[in-house]
């Protein structure tokens, strides 16, 4: 594993996680969750297709697990999708 795989770096392009919530009030929840892991700047939420996709982004490097394991206790989970950038 590597420093990109296993994290969220600060930059415009983000990393998109899936999500098995499919209520908009759950999707709020997961979202919320995310929002307090320390150094998340934004989360963007594409419910039109799913899984529900999440777009983070954040100000500083943030562990994938972190995020992971902020979103379990709402029941839900939040798993990173794809490769390392889409170019």
């Amino acid at each position: 594993m590597s420093l990109l795989s296993e994290n969220v770096i600060p930059g415009n392009h983000g990393k998109i996680f899936g999500t098995n919530a499919k209520e908009q009030a759950d999707i709020a929840i997961v979202v919320e969750a995310i929002l307090t892991v320390n150094g998340i700047k934004d989360v963007i939420v594409n419910a039109d297709v799913f899984p529900a996709e999440l777009t983070i982004h954040t100000n500083a490097i943030v562990e994938i697990e972190k995020i992971e394991n902020a979103v379990k206790p709402s029941g839900f989970h939040a798993i990173p999708k794809g490769g390392l950038f889409q170019l």
